[in-house]
């Protein structure tokens, strides 16, 4: 089982400086260098991009093949951060979940830390009479604040995998990832440890969140010499936090056939319209969490598409990132939500509306401690 309490510890390392607008960080939205950016479509212009597309992640063994889009789990039993009530709240992540199902978008990202494994827990109810080739899971190994990892060496992943996989009631899940640069043991020892998940049918393939451009690098080449590929890297990336574009990131992973995703996708809900310089979201709610009266003019220009489109502004912030080489993550709680999400699918920007978006976007910014990338 998850550390008890690392859902807390997660929080209070974001609060302390793990998210790059928290702590000692700058409050203030950074802006964005064109000259830095890259072309407005990073996706080719013939890429089909519906609720039917798939792209294939690399395995060792066997690949994986995972949509355009993916759902974040990490609201699903938290109350660290999202003060999940089962009794109110289970009911309409069950409702979101038979939409979701209903449309074909099964690919759902979790973690050992989120809920203390109650997010895999419910993960495991929502897939029960499922066929097991009918939805994709990834989960991730946190390696702190459980100093085992540390006694365990390259053991840590399989035995942390293992226990994952009784939450999630399976015998191997689809993607499984170091949760962050900050692991006690070398990358060294951190891919065999990884490599092993793989090589006992625990996982088909491995990936990582956070690294930047090095980290990725150091990873990937330690994992190549096991047999295994690096298969994902994923990093926090919307309007509003575009380093891992203006760094090189993606594309360096592109140029080494690993697929980027995006998590807080919508800014911790900032660019879903929602919320105002009235109505500011919690204070948990950490990723890039400036103050809703600096985003004023982006959420103007994302609702000015959105009219035009006539879709939901979050389904234009989504399909922005899809259209920059992105798989976004979005956190669905209800079916409403679902709903909405939906619609950044079957259509695509074009390049003008992204220079318009890009106008009113942000760097961000990265931190010594989680968010290298």
């Amino acid at each position: 089982m998850a550390a008890s309490g690392a859902q807390y510890v997660l929080q209070a390392g974001l609060a302390a400086g793990m998210s790059a607008t928290e702590g000692i960080h700058s409050p203030h939205p950074k802006p964005v260098d064109p000259a830095k950016a890259e072309a407005p479509q990073m996706l080719p212009a013939d890429v089909k991009v519906d609720i039917h597309s798939r792209i294939t992640l690399r395995g060792a063994k066997e690949d994986v093949s995972i949509p355009f889009m993916c759902i974040g789990a990490w609201p699903w039993g938290d109350k660290a951060t999202f003060q999940f009530n089962y009794t109110e709240d289970y009911p309409k992540v069950e409702e979101a979940w038979e939409t979701l199902k209903k449309a074909g978008l099964t690919f759902v990202d979790t973690s050992q830390a989120y809920g203390d494994g109650d997010s895999e827990r419910i993960c495991a109810q929502l897939f029960k009479g499922m066929p097991r080739d009918s939805f994709v899971i990834q989960t991730k190994w946190l390696s702190w604040p459980d100093m085992s990892n540390f006694l365990m060496q390259s053991h840590g992943p399989v035995v942390k995998l293992r226990n994952s996989l009784k939450n999630l009631e399976l015998d191997y899940v689809d993607i499984y990832m170091v949760d962050g640069p900050i692991h006690p043991t070398m990358f060294s020892t951190v891919a065999k440890g990884m490599a092993e998940c793989v090589h006992q049918g625990l996982t088909k393939a491995v990936g990582v969140t956070n690294y930047d451009k090095g980290d990725v690098i150091k990873m990937s080449d330690a994992l190549e010499k096991l047999g295994v590929p690096l298969a994902v890297n994923q990093c926090e990336y919307s309007i509003v936090r575009r380093h891992p574009e203006i760094s090189g990131l993606i594309r360096e992973c592109r140029k080494r056939n690993i697929v980027f995703q995006g998590y807080a996708s919508l800014a911790n809900g900032r660019l879903s319209g929602k919320y105002s310089r009235t109505n500011e979201p919690r204070r948990t709610y950490r990723f890039s969490s400036y103050p809703m009266h600096y985003l004023e003019p982006t959420i103007s220009v994302l609702n000015s598409i959105s009219q035009e489109r006539r879709v939901p502004i979050p389904a234009v912030a989504l399909n922005y990132c899809i259209n920059k080489g992105v798989v976004p993550l979005v956190g669905i709680r209800n079916p409403e939500q679902a709903e909405q999400n939906l619609q950044a699918l079957g259509w695509r920007l074009t390049p003008d509306e992204i220079k318009k978006i890009e106008t009113v976007s942000m760097e961000g910014y990265t931190t010594f401690l989680w968010q290298h990338g």
